[in-house]
């Protein structure tokens, strides 16, 4: 089968896409980055071990569906190889007792145009993720000369890259010094390596808009910026005590329009200066329907919003989230529901639970009129 890795954008036609599987997803052992604390659905803090697999098989079980549905349309689907999370890893710096999954392939991989690039991860637990998606790669690889496989310095994850005593003094602040500390782009990882999540990243053709968050330092944004020389990289944070992934909180819906979050605003004014200035019409996304987290799930309630663009008419939302399907009928798109919130403790929603690997179109530049200094 020809394959063409090439993807500039969240909108442009899909007409290839990894979708995840939850195959053996752990509740990770404990490590500097992550806090888990689930006693009412035992795992409370400290304790870990794999997802529970009544819930697995129902994951699996939607996965399955959505990635039947995409292929009905027209898309090719591929899948990642899961491996056993459940094993200790270790590196000559530290031992971690368990991993975590493959569900969330959007975490991990980031595609620029013919570029698809592994994320350095953040976490000890997804350090080794990359290799689920290794034989799709390599494949990929051999049948596409114009693919550029990259893979950003993974980072050492030693001590130093953790501020020390950070959840024992999280847990002490009040709600107003925990958003402060998001004004200071203050959280858990120091700035001595490069650290960053693929799904930090929203495209839109020549501006790629990285989020600072828990998994994603400045160092990261600066790699970044360096590594993708021919783009413009803006550093954008939003009003959210733990940030981690863009897009629950911005996500680019088509040229043009773009989906907020109602709750996390943005704290970059020159963002919203740059959309205006481009002639961009940004709504607010609609009511969640979940008012709490699904079981074991470390995702929020905003994975309402987060959405699969299949093409700038067409969109896949979860589907329970009927009044964010009606709000985006109204803007003019065809809604297609997916059931997916079983899917949720598993590592995010339909845009988390898939990574592009080709959409029709070209690089365009949507933002020509530029903010001096963002």
């Amino acid at each position: 089968m020809h394959t063409k890795v090439c993807s500039w954008n969240e909108w442009d036609p899909l007409r290839h896409v990894i979708v995840g599987r939850a195959d053996g997803t752990m509740v990770q052992a404990p490590e500097p980055a992550v806090d888990r604390d689930w006693p009412e659905y035992g795992f409370p803090r400290g304790s870990w071990g794999r997802l529970p697999k009544e819930m697995e098989d129902k994951a699996n079980e939607q996965l399955d569906h959505f990635a039947a549905l995409l292929e009905r349309r027209g898309i090719r689907v591929d899948r990642p190889t899961p491996l056993d999370f459940s094993r200790p890893v270790e590196t000559p710096d530290w031992r971690q007792e368990s991993m975590f999954g493959c569900m969330p392939p959007r975490d991990v991989l980031l595609t620029v145009g013919h570029e698809i690039l592994e994320a350095t991860m953040s976490y000890r637990s997804r350090w080794f993720e990359y290799l689920a998606y290794r034989p799709l790669l390599e494949r990929y690889f051999r049948e596409d000369p114009e693919f550029r496989w990259e893979a950003a310095p993974k980072p050492r994850l030693t001590e130093r890259t953790y501020k020390k005593d950070y959840w024992k003094i999280f847990h002490s602040l009040s709600e107003e010094e925990k958003l402060e500390r998001t004004r200071r782009r203050d959280w858990i990882l120091t700035e001595v390596e490069p650290c960053f999540d693929a799904a930090d990243v929203a495209r839109c053709g020549r501006d790629l808009f990285v989020q600072q968050s828990t998994v994603t330092n400045a160092a990261g944004i600066d790699w970044l910026r360096r590594h993708f020389s021919g783009h413009r990289i803006h550093s954008v944070i939003f009003q959210e005590d733990q940030p981690m992934h863009i897009d629950a909180t911005f996500v680019p819906l088509r040229p043009g329009l773009a989906l907020s979050n109602r709750v996390r605003k943005p704290l970059t004014p020159e963002m919203i200066e740059l959309f205006r200035k481009n002639g961009w019409e940004i709504v607010e996304c609609a009511k969640p329907a979940h008012d709490k987290k699904a079981k074991l799930s470390f995702c929020s309630v905003w994975l309402s919003m987060n959405v699969l663009v299949l093409d700038p008419k067409t969109v896949c939302v979860e589907a329970s989230e009927v009044e964010q399907m009606e709000q985006l009928d109204r803007l003019g798109f065809e809604v297609i529901p997916v059931p997916f919130w079983d899917v949720a403790a598993f590592g995010g929603g339909l845009h988390c639970a898939t990574a592009d690997v080709y959409r029709e179109g070209s690089l365009e530049d949507y933002f020509p009129r530029q903010i001096p200094g963002f």
